[in-house]
């Protein structure tokens, strides 16, 4: 075996050393230093994160069965951004009495289904992406779990396993029938193979494979876990869930459906993803606006974001790839600066439904303020990255020039000055309704204030900083040639 191969996966290498010594620190550190477990993992990850930012080594690894360039290194940067806000939220949580006790196992199982999402990312070979989806997926259930002494977390993990277990068989039976007609797992095998293919088994098995992704993206009608398990799991694990989980499924959506169908594209899965935009995006507004838990409110507005970032995988160009990358970035921040006030809010005092937060403005400037940015840049209101990341991601798809495409981005319009409502309902409460009971006055955690700095700069400044679009739009580029079988 030619060990040089793993020079072309830095990044997947890095994490599992980050990984390693998170562990020897958490077994062998004494007590008295394991408080300082949290910081040390996220100055670790910070470093680390850092210099995965320096150009490396592209190509093909292990006969073409993983493959890093520049679109997975990109991809894999914003990630890794996504998990340091993560770990800067959960540091005050993993302290506190009833979670210090495991603090350890959940850094390692985060780190671990981390590095799942990196094989899924640079997965050429459907035998590396299921290592990766399983890596990825099954960690996640304990951690819903983590807060043992919780109903909801046990149901919450209970409900994530079951329908994980079904989405992985309905996705190797997919795979299975995929490999039936091509005689190969390689994704640009199955594509040569797939040319003038218009089978039954073919539709079939593209519904399969779809159906098993579209469950980490929490695609209408595979979305029916995610409010229970979003209100259930610890609100930091849901913030990860909600962004870094998301994001990489995502990413891994459009390269299987390009690279490996894109000989398919018109006749097969185009019009299947055409339904289930228009059902992930107004299915998840009409159920946002019911919701009064806040968990539970940003569950469904996931879910409907879902549907837009799934814009870049129907414009199937490197335009859309872009937008799709620029999309999951500025989620990134918007998502985490929302679940940041919800962490903080109910670590303070227990409350997590709309109602609790009447007059926080008045008690919790701070905090009111950064929400309020968060429902703004996710509802797509200028001049927040929000609105550019939406405004980017309706170009990328109209760039195909189809009439089905516009009327597409057009319900995706319409659901955007719908999902306006249920947003600024948040910021109503917040600074406007009175309450004599609000929530009192309180200091954030050091790692939390500087998370939600983080995120309120990113909100502000990315979608003015027009430099990122234009790299990710040359990233997307450098990779065009996977769109050439559509």
């Amino acid at each position: 075996m030619d060990y040089s191969q793993f020079l072309l996966m830095p990044q997947e290498m890095g994490l599992l050393l980050v990984f390693l010594l998170v562990f020897i620190y958490d077994t062998f550190m004494p007590e008295r230093s394991q408080r300082a477990l949290p910081g040390f993992t996220a100055a670790l990850f910070a470093i680390y994160t850092a210099i995965c930012f320096i150009p490396c080594q592209l190509g093909s690894a292990f006969g073409g069965m993983m493959e890093c360039n520049e679109a997975t290194w990109a991809m894999k940067n914003i990630l890794n951004v996504g998990m340091f806000i993560v770990l800067l939220q959960a540091a005050r949580w993993t302290n506190s009495e009833f979670v210090s006790v495991r603090r350890g196992e959940f850094y390692e199982l985060l780190l671990l289904t981390l590095f799942g999402m990196f094989l899924m990312i640079s997965a050429r070979h459907f035998l590396l992406f299921v290592l990766g989806l399983e890596t990825a997926s099954l960690p996640i259930a304990a951690l819903a779990a983590f807060e043992k002494n919780r109903y909801e977390s046990h149901e919450a993990a209970a409900k994530y396993v079951f329908t994980a277990i079904f989405s992985s068989a309905i996705f190797l039976l997919g795979i299975s029938f995929v490999y039936g007609i091509a005689g190969t797992l390689y994704f640009d095998d199955i594509a040569t193979s797939l040319i003038g293919e218009k089978s039954p088994l073919l539709i079939l098995a593209i519904a399969f494979v779809m159906s098993g992704v579209a469950f980490k993206l929490s695609l209408v009608p595979y979305h029916q876990w995610t409010a229970d398990v979003y209100q259930g799991a610890p609100t930091a694990v849901t913030a990860y869930l909600s962004v870094i989980s998301k994001g990489a499924a995502a990413f891994s959506f459009l390269v299987i459906m390009v690279q490996c169908f894109g000989a398919a594209y018109a006749e097969v899965w185009q019009w299947m993803l055409y339904a289930i935009i228009i059902l992930t995006i107004t299915i998840g507004n009409l159920f946002a606006m019911r919701q009064r838990n806040l968990k539970r409110f940003l569950a469904y507005s996931s879910i409907s974001q879902a549907g837009y970032i799934m814009l870049g995988v129907i414009a199937a160009n490197a335009l859309g790839m872009a937008s799709m990358m620029y999309y999951v970035l500025v989620y990134i921040f918007s998502n985490l600066a929302a679940f940041g006030v919800i962490a903080a809010i109910e670590r303070q005092t227990g409350k997590t439904t709309t109602d609790d937060y009447n007059g926080l403005f008045k008690t919790n400037p701070w905090l009111a303020f950064t929400m309020m940015l968060a429902m703004f840049s996710l509802g797509g209101i200028p001049p927040f990255a929000g609105f550019f990341s939406k405004f980017f991601i309706f170009v990328g798809a109209c760039k195909t020039g189809s009439v089905a495409i516009y009327v597409l981005v057009l319900i995706a319009l319409i659901n955007t000055i719908i999902s306006l409502y249920y947003y600024l309902l948040v910021v109503k409460a917040m600074f406007i309704r009175q309450d004599d009971c609000a929530i009192p006055t309180f200091k954030c955690g050091c790692g939390e204030r500087v998370s939600l700095i983080v995120c309120t700069l990113g909100i502000i400044l990315i979608g003015l900083a027009s430099c990122i679009y234009t790299y990710l739009v040359g990233v997307s580029e450098a990779v065009s040639d996977i769109f050439t079988m559509i």
